[in-house]
């Protein structure tokens, strides 16, 4: 077969995975390209829509194109965009947000929001890594996915992970490598919270008596909490009984702590989610006469510090573990304005479920990438008087910020980004709706 012939382009964009986007005939996708850019590429791969083409040589480089830090960038699928500088990454972001809201929602806020940022290394606190014992290698790797392959990639270690979970790759790799059960170990769980890192290792064999002492032996090494999980998330257990302490992180702003389980969802930067937290309060403008609605409110990371400047807060989430951690957390910290319900928030809420009465003068909703199209009409007979969207996906939120103000007579006053994932090419950003 025929090579395909190489070609000689200048990249115009970035796509929504941070490939560097080339146009003039059929689109080509180019990993590791940068917009502005001179290339050299080969195309590898064709598509209806678009080609995937690898990038031979960058001919004139764009002045945002750094070093990427991390040895493995490039084969680990953990970050894309190292090669452009932070304040590039930012503003191809917000570059994303603007052009999803322009074209999907038809829709320009009155104002954009400087974005939320924070530490860009050593800052991602919730992890699932793969772990794999490979033949040819004789050892156990241990990191996140290739990104261009179904494989583990082999890591030394990890720039963006929370310390110390970022030195212990390779330590894990060499562990599991001496476990009986080194074949039947998958998946490692990561969550480090303020003062303490928890590990949960996926066990598809429950380990001997010599592998329990390893493990043990490597927790009090390296000070850290391992759990196991033979199945579901139901079976996940400490490692031993004395370890199995819950997990927490503070909101000192709010003087807020939070106690959560290890594969509990927590925000993955701490420091941006204090600031979000922070801007969220900051936007909504509360009073203690206010009554505020957060949907999706997991452990209650926003309830809670709402309840602190409003007179209730009343927080909605589907699953029932969170909410029972969450009704936890407000007792913990005093918060008897603080009310939660379980309730599947995918599906259309009817018109008497019980979180909808008592009216609410300020909403929140954190929904997950699939956004907030079934509340949407709830939400809009509710005519609270602000209403704050944090999203994790650009698309669904300009979809549903299209609905609330085309259709529900919402006005977008504000929006901006949050660089919570850094390196990645992930879009979080905050729109605020005003009643007109």
């Amino acid at each position: 077969m025929s090579v395909p012939a190489e070609e000689v382009a200048i990249v115009s964009a970035l796509t929504h995975e941070g490939e560097g986007v080339v146009r003039g005939g059929k689109t080509v996708f180019v990993a590791g390209a940068l917009p502005g850019e001179r290339i050299r590429f080969r195309r590898t791969r064709r598509h209806r829509q678009h080609d995937d083409a690898e990038l031979l040589e960058v001919l004139e480089a764009s002045p945002a194109r750094v070093v990427p830090r991390c040895a493995h960038f490039g084969v680990c699928g953990g970050c894309v965009l190292q090669h452009l500088d932070p304040a590039a990454q930012v503003a191809a972001k917000e570059t994303e947000l603007r052009e999803a809201l322009a074209r999907v929602a038809r829709v320009e806020p009155r104002r954009w929001l400087a974005p939320l940022t924070g530490p860009v290394w050593a800052y991602r606190r919730r992890a699932r890594l793969g772990a794999k014992f490979v033949y040819r290698k004789d050892r156990v790797v241990v990191g996140f996915r290739e990104r261009a392959a179904p494989y583990v990639a082999d890591l030394g270690g990890c720039e963006v992970l929370a310390a110390p979970a970022g030195a212990l790759i390779a330590p894990l790799g060499a562990l599991i490598g001496r476990l009986a059960i080194r074949e039947q170990l998958p998946q490692i769980e990561v969550a480090v919270a303020d003062d303490v890192t928890a590990l949960v290792l996926r066990v598809l064999q429950e380990p001997g008596e010599a592998d329990l002492a390893l493990l043990r032996e490597f927790a009090g090494l390296h000070g850290v909490r391992l759990y196991l999980q033979p199945a579901g998330l139901q079976s996940v257990r400490p490692l031993d009984a004395a370890s199995g302490a819950p997990l927490s992180y503070a909101l000192p702003a709010f003087g807020l702590t939070f106690e959560f389980l290890p594969t509990d969802f927590i925000q993955v930067n701490g420091a941006v989610n204090a600031a979000l937290v922070a801007r969220a309060v900051e936007l909504l403008e509360l009073t203690s006469a206010a009554r505020v609605l957060d949907l999706y409110c997991g452990l209650g990371n926003f309830t809670l510090a709402l309840a602190k400047r409003a007179g209730a807060a009343v927080g909605v989430e589907g699953e029932a573990g969170l909410i029972e951690r969450a009704r936890g957390n407000a007792a913990r910290n005093g918060l008897a304005n603080a009310a939660f319900h379980v309730a599947d928030l995918a599906a259309e809420p009817g018109l008497d479920a019980p979180w909808l009465r008592g009216g609410y003068s300020h909403v929140l909703l954190d929904p997950p990438r699939t956004g907030a199209r079934a509340v949407l009409g709830a939400l809009a007979r509710l005519a609270p008087a602000r209403v704050l969207y944090i999203s994790c996906h650009p698309g669904s939120l300009a979809r549903d910020l299209m609905e609330l103000v085309h259709e529900h007579g919402f006005t977008l006053e504000a929006a901006g980004v949050v660089d919570m994932f850094a390196h990645t090419a992930h879009v979080e950003s905050l729109a605020l709706l005003v009643r007109p």
